[in-house]
């Protein structure tokens, strides 16, 4: 079971403001009341309240306390930046296990948090972005990919070689890529530089191994051209022959996306030699 982790911030919200607010429409002033000097000018002593001051109930000290710092997590990950980590290597060599990365919220558009419907249209996905998207199959799961693919594209792939359009996205031979950490199994592995309509990237190949491991879509797998639908999104791993993405499982439609991945701000692998922290991805932005 997935913690919803922005729901939790609304209801955190949502009951430390009604505390807050109700205390202070309702209770506080009936307090201050009773603590007013009477008729002859001297305060009534409470049991539970020193006669030298006014004191809140401890609820809604914390509610004050915790209030402004939930709300300003909660509008800074809804509408700005969301921290994620990088659980495999399907990203590889861009992004590593252990990466955590940053978010661009507001790229493709505001959305509500919670319900994720847009109010706000900002701007919209091209190829070549790394983006973070609600897995379709598996909403609550979170997904990292490249989009390859916007709609209206005519999407094949075939010998290793993606063609958007009818033109082949060219690779350059880039040396073999030397895995470390939990990227160990990567090494030997080809690493080419693809050149996605103008947007380079490194990308992982195996010659070794066919082009799928999984073909759903005929159409792709005897490397025919498939249509992007309106409105959805066709999206790879940069460790093509390691990733699970749309090749198997089919289009991400808009209303999942999450947001555009655009800074490494730590990466933390134990399985690394020595110290677990790679400090050179420290601050890295993501291509």
């Amino acid at each position: 079971m997935n913690f919803d982790f922005p729901t939790f911030l609304v209801l955190a919200c949502l009951i430390t403001g009604g505390v807050w607010l109700a205390d202070a429409a309702l209770f506080a002033p009936r307090r201050k009341r009773a603590l007013a000097p009477d008729t002859d000018g001297a305060a009534p002593v409470e049991a539970d309240v020193p006669a030298t001051g006014y004191k809140e109930p401890v609820i809604v000290e914390y509610a004050r306390s915790f209030f402004p710092v939930l709300l300003i997590v909660l509008l800074l990950r809804s509408f700005l930046v969301e921290p994620f980590r990088i659980p495999s290597g399907s990203m590889m060599p861009t992004l590593l296990v252990g990466d955590f990365i940053l978010v661009n919220k507001f790229a493709y558009g505001l959305r509500w948090p919670v319900l994720n419907r847009k109010f706000l249209q900002i701007g919209d996905p091209e190829r070549g972005d790394v983006a973070v998207f609600r897995f379709p199959q598996e909403p609550s799961v979170d997904y990292i990919k490249r989009i390859v693919g916007v709609p209206g594209d005519e999407i094949r792939y075939h010998d290793k070689t993606l063609y958007v359009n009818g033109e082949p996205a060219s690779q350059t031979p880039a040396g073999v890529y030397l895995g470390v950490g939990s990227g160990a199994n990567m090494t030997d592995t080809d690493l080419r530089l693809e050149d996605l309509t103008g947007r380079e990237h490194r990308i992982l190949v195996d010659p070794s191994v066919p082009d799928y491991k999984c073909t759903p879509y005929s159409e792709l797998a005897v490397g025919r051209r498939l249509k992007v639908p309106k409105g959805s999104y066709f999206v790879m791993g940069d460790n093509r022959d390691n990733s699970n993405d749309s090749r198997c499982w089919g289009f991400v439609p808009e209303e999942n996306l999450v947001g555009k991945a655009i800074a490494i701000w730590m990466n933390w692998d134990t399985q690394r030699d020595g110290f677990p922290v790679d400090w050179g991805r420290l601050g890295n932005l993501i291509e």
